[in-house]
C-alpha cells in the first residue's frame, strides 16, 4: 500500500470519532484563552494515538503541542477551537480542530516512512483580535523547530489563498465627570459625547483612506443612566489594511479621531491593546500548489470566484505564521450560503453533513500534503534549508 493509501486508510478508521470530536466542541463554545475542556479533549485523542503531548505550553494552559515521528521534515498543523461572544462556533474552529487532528493521525501512520515529523499545535484564543495565541507562540518558541505549517478554515466555499488582511483591536476609555443631567448639566464632562465626536470623525476619515482598509467596532459602555452625565464610556475596535506596514500608516489617524473626542469634551482618553496585531497571509506557493493537487484528487475542485480571489476578506494570526515560516491557509466549504461567516446561521451548518464531510476532506488533503512535503526530495531539502 502506498503512502497516501496507507493514510487514507488510518483516517477512515478515526472518521466517526473525528465528526463526535467536532460536534462536542461545537457543542461546548468556549471564549478565548478559556477553552478548556475542547483543549483537553484534542490532547487526549492525540495521547491515545501515541503522540507526545505537551499541555500549557509557552504559560498559556490552552496550548498545547503534540509531535509524532523522526523525519527531518516537521510539519505544524494548526488547531483552532476558541468560539465567538453569543455565537459561538459561528467561525467554525471545531471543524478546524478536528481536521487537524484528523491530519496529524493520517500522516503520523506514514510519517516514519516518508521522512515526517508531524505536530498539532493547539493555538488558542484566535479571535480576541490582539495578543492572540499563535502569536504569543511565536514569540515564546512554540513553534521552534518547525519548517512549514497548515490548516484549512470553513468557510461558505472553498478558496486556496483568500486574501487575508493585517488587523489590531484596541479598546479605548473617556473618562469625565458626573453630573445632574438636567439640574447641573455644566458640571458634568461628558464622556459619551467625547465617544459620540469621535465616532463621527472616523465616519469622515473612511472619505480618505484605502478601499481595502477596515474600521469597525462596538460601544462596551455607554453610560450608567440618562440623567446622569457619563463619566465613563469605552469601546472596542478594531482596524485592517493589507500590510502592517499599511496598517501602521493607518493607526495614527484613527487614533487622533479618538484623541478629538478628548479635546472637544475634556474627557480623558486612554487607548490600550493595538500592540501585538494580526499579519497578512503569504501563501506559500508551492505548499498551495501541492494542496490543490491533493484536494482536487478527492473530488474537491477551487472554483474560480471572481472578486472573491482578490477582495480582502478577514484577519487571522496565521498570517504571523506566515511570515515567520512557509504556511497555506486554505479556505474549505460547507455549502452555507446564504449563511457567511460570523452568523449564527453559518455556526448552524457547522455541524451538518457538508461540514463534516469538509472535515475529513481538509484533514486528508493536508496529510496528503504533508506527504508530498517530505517525499520530494526538492521540496524536503528547499523547507529543510530555510531554517
Amino acid at each position: 500500500m502506498d503512502a497516501k493509501s496507507a493514510a487514507r486508510e488510518r483516517f477512515e478508521s478515526a472518521r466517526a470519532g473525528l465528526i463526535e470530536l467536532s460536534h462536542r466542541i461545537h457543542a461546548y463554545p468556549e471564549l478565548g484563552f478559556e477553552e478548556e475542556k475542547s483543549s483537553a479533549w484534542l490532547c487526549e485523542w492525540l495521547a491515545d494515538a501515541g503522540f507526545a503531548v505537551e499541555k500549557g505550553i509557552c504559560e498559556l494552559p490552552t496550548a498545547f503541542r503534540a509531535r509524532f515521528g523522526t523525519g527531518p521534515l516537521h510539519v505544524g498543523i494548526c488547531a483552532e477551537y476558541d468560539c465567538l461572544p453569543g455565537i459561538g462556533h459561528a467561525c467554525g474552529h471545531n471543524i478546524i480542530a478536528a481536521s487537524a487532528l484528523g491530519a496529524a493521525l493520517a500522516a503520523a501512520k506514514v510519517a516514519d516512512e516518508v521522512g515526517l515529523t508531524v505536530s498539532v499545535i493547539g493555538t488558542p484564543a484566535e479571535e480576541v483580535g490582539n495578543a492572540s495565541g499563535k502569536i504569543l507562540l511565536l514569540e515564546r518558541g512554540g513553534f521552534r523547530g518547525i519548517h512549514a505549517a497548515m490548516m484549512v478554515h470553513p468557510a461558505p466555499f472553498d478558496l486556496l489563498r483568500a486574501k487575508i488582511i493585517a488587523a489590531s483591536m484596541f479598546e479605548v476609555h473617556y473618562t469625565g465627570k458626573e453630573s445632574h443631567a438636567s439640574a447641573f448639566p455644566e458640571l458634568g464632562v461628558n464622556a459619551a459625547d467625547a465617544l459620540t465626536i469621535a465616532q463621527t470623525a472616523l465616519g469622515l476619515l473612511r472619505q480618505h483612506i484605502r478601499s481595502s482598509d477596515r474600521i469597525h467596532g462596538i460601544v462596551t459602555n455607554g453610560g450608567a443612566a440618562p440623567n446622569i452625565v457619563p463619566a465613563h464610556t469605552s469601546a472596542k475596535y478594531i482596524i485592517r489594511a493589507e500590510t502592517l506596514d499599511q496598517l501602521r500608516e493607518l493607526r495614527p489617524r484613527v487614533h487622533r479621531c479618538f484623541e478629538a473626542g478628548e479635546l472637544a469634551t475634556g474627557a480623558k482618553v486612554a487607548i490600550t491593546g493595538g500592540d501585538k496585531p494580526y499579519a497578512e497571509m503569504r501563501h506559500d506557493e508551492q505548499m498551495a500548489a501541492l494542496y490543490r493537487r491533493n484536494s482536487e484528487a478527492l473530488g474537491r475542485p477551487f472554483p474560480n470566484l471572481g472578486e472573491w480571489e482578490t477582495r480582502p476578506t478577514a484577519s487571522t494570526d496565521m498570517g504571523n505564521v506566515s511570515l515567520a515560516m512557509p504556511s497555506i491557509h486554505p479556505l474549505i466549504g460547507i455549502n452555507s450560503l446564504p449563511a457567511v461567516n460570523h452568523q449564527p446561521e453559518f455556526a448552524a451548518h457547522c455541524i451538518t453533513a457538508d461540514a463534516d464531510k469538509a472535515l475529513g476532506d481538509g484533514a486528508l488533503a493536508m496529510a496528503w500534503t504533508c506527504i508530498d512535503l517530505a517525499s520530494e526530495p526538492d521540496v524536503r531539502e528547499g523547507l529543510t534549508g530555510r531554517r
